[in-house]
């Protein structure tokens, strides 16, 4: 994430569902050159870029679009902080990595107007407990671990509220903190933690919110879940994973083909749904509804600057 803007509560989002992997390629001056309409040939191919190429969905994917004339060429990034730098470039065509939140506090800081053209999915953040078979059962008093990284540890304090463990001064937000928790209204203690280390936590607390690529690696069965956040519940929308592309090209066909072919190819949707250990849930949200989110939280970010 850059460095240049300082905001009051800086979101350094990260993206729930997508383990980082691979190295960078592809990235050369000009490797986006060509007419965006003329984009999906085998000599000019649409270049997506992506955390995580090695998923085995993404392969799936490539192929479909084959099937349906366009030629996709997947650029892997091992960071998250690439991809949408080399999106605004022209370095690639469109990327896929990020939720709205990631894209809203890229575009602020940046100063960049990059759009989302369409949803893949959303990663439900889930309190996992090894103790408890529900959040009633939690005892007053018990200790929560959540991740520390500001966005999804906003995230895990909505979650918690939801579930009535904790509440929120104003009832919260995505900028949320701990130290927003109304202790005399509060059900639980909260103790952040590295995202890696809130799994090998678990035995120790009543329960933790753990990212969907730690607890899959921790071999944490979807059984011992007790609370998510409800990916229908309007305030999860800016949370929702999308591909993005620079606002010119917001109405390109091709790019949308691609999200269709996406969402509408069952063999790919299994595949990223097999991949997130069952969690992730594909949705096909309106692009307005996208983009509107879009528009909001970055007004949000821009007044807590």
């Amino acid at each position: 994430m850059p460095n240049a803007l300082k905001l009051t509560r800086k979101i350094a989002a990260a993206v729930s569902g997508i383990a980082v992997v691979g190295l960078l390629a592809g990235c050369g001056a000009g490797s986006g050159a060509g007419s965006a309409e003329d984009k999906g040939t085998e000599s000019n191919p649409v270049k997506i870029g992506v955390v995580g190429a090695s998923d085995p969905y993404w392969e799936t994917y490539v192929d479909a679009a084959a099937d349906e004339g366009i030629t996709v060429e997947l650029v892997d990034f091992a960071e998250y902080t690439q991809p949408n730098p080399a999106l605004s470039a022209g370095e690639i065509d469109i990327n896929q990595f990020q939720h709205i939140v990631y894209l809203a506090q890229y575009n602020e800081e940046a100063g960049e107007d990059l759009q989302p053209i369409g949803s893949t999915a959303i990663y439900p953040l889930p309190l996992y407990s090894t103790q408890y078979d529900s959040v009633e059962d939690i005892p007053d008093g018990a200790e929560i671990a959540i991740p520390n990284d500001e966005s999804n540890q906003a995230r895990a304090l909505l979650v918690l509220q939801s579930a009535g463990l904790i509440e929120l001064e104003g009832g919260g937000s995505i900028f949320s903190t701990p130290d927003e928790i109304v202790a005399a209204d509060s059900r639980v203690t909260v103790t952040p933690l590295a995202a890696d280390l809130t799994a090998t936590s678990l035995p120790d607390v009543a329960g933790a919110i753990i990212n969907n690529d730690f607890a899959t690696k921790a071999g944490l069965s979807p059984d011992d879940v007790i609370a998510e956040d409800d990916p229908n519940d309007p305030n999860a929308l800016p949370y929702v994973n999308i591909f993005a592309a620079r606002s010119d090209d917001v109405d390109n066909e091709t790019y949308a083909q691609l999200v269709e072919i996406y969402q509408d190819t069952k063999s790919v949707t299994d595949g990223v749904v097999e991949n997130s250990g069952d969690t992730a849930v594909i949705l096909k949200t309106p692009v307005e509804d996208l983009q509107s989110s879009l528009e909001d939280v970055q007004a949000d970010i821009a007044e807590a600057s």
